[in-house]
């Protein structure tokens, strides 16, 4: 018996592996991106297995309000920055805190297990195991929401500090321990302002030592940093919360010295 098919929104790195993996499994997969008439292939077909969303954070809700309402309820995310306010509405998606990294011309690099949780969880979970890519099973919505504040505190601490000292997560947090702890500190502010919720800063900045240790290699600095720092404070300013640490760093990238301030 022929398998349902696999809807990938979005064909870059990411969801290349994605595509691959469902591929593996046997389902058929059906690319989309920027020209696809995405109605009219809902009505082609009206009930994927599941409608992976593999765009870029910024691109996600723009994407999402041109969803067709066939597709929705089958919806799995895995953008980076994203926590539960940006997919609330969307009823039970399933969602992946994404632990691999892929690069052009490259195979995936596991970082570590990628936890995922959500009606589909297992379908991924034995879709990327073909392709050697752990997947956790997670059960509870707070154990979930720990878990995107953690992959956001592991992209924000490691891009906005590689602002000013660059290097590697490695070195960061072997050269760099109390000021990668005030980038964090920051960064833990603004994440539980964003959802609400309040959590224990040694238990989070353990876990993303953790993740560092998986990968001590990683650059910290990418291409997103300076907005990712732009976006924080965006959200600081709206919020009306003081991020000091990063203020100052923003200030340093303005007057384009990167050394301005003491370490």
């Amino acid at each position: 018996m022929a398998k349902k098919p696999v809807v990938v929104v979005g064909m870059g790195e990411m969801g290349s592996v994605f595509a691959r993996a469902f591929l593996k499994q046997g389902h058929p997969v059906y690319p989309v991106n920027r020209h696809t008439n995405m109605k009219k292939l809902a009505r082609k077909l009206p009930q994927p297995r599941t409608v992976v969303v593999a765009v870029g954070e910024n691109d996600l809700q723009s994407v999402l309000k041109t969803i067709p309402a066939d597709w929705r309820k089958r919806l799995t995310l895995l953008q980076n920055e994203l926590l539960p306010d940006d997919y609330r509405e969307l009823g039970k998606v399933t969602v992946i805190s994404v632990w691999f990294e892929k690069k052009k011309g490259q195979d995936s690099k596991v970082i570590i297990p990628s936890p995922a949780q959500g009606p589909r969880t297992k379908l991924l979970q034995k879709a990327l195991s073909t392709l050697d890519i752990p997947v956790r099973v997670v059960e509870k919505q707070r154990e979930m929401l720990f878990e995107l504040v953690l992959k956001n505190l592991y992209i924000l601490t490691s891009n906005i500090a590689g602002l000013r000292v660059g290097g590697t997560v490695g070195e960061l947090w072997r050269d760099h321990p109390e000021f990668a702890r005030k980038v964090a500190n920051d960064v833990i502010r603004l994440q539980e302002a964003l959802t609400g919720s309040r959590f224990n800063n040694d238990e989070l900045v353990s876990a993303m030592v953790t993740a560092f240790d998986g990968d001590p290699a990683h650059k910290c600095m990418g291409r997103s940093a300076p907005a990712r720092l732009e976006r924080a404070l965006a959200h600081a300013d709206r919020l009306g919360i003081e991020l000091p640490t990063l203020r100052e760093i923003a200030d340093e990238q303005s007057a384009g010295d990167n050394t301005a301030a003491p370490l």
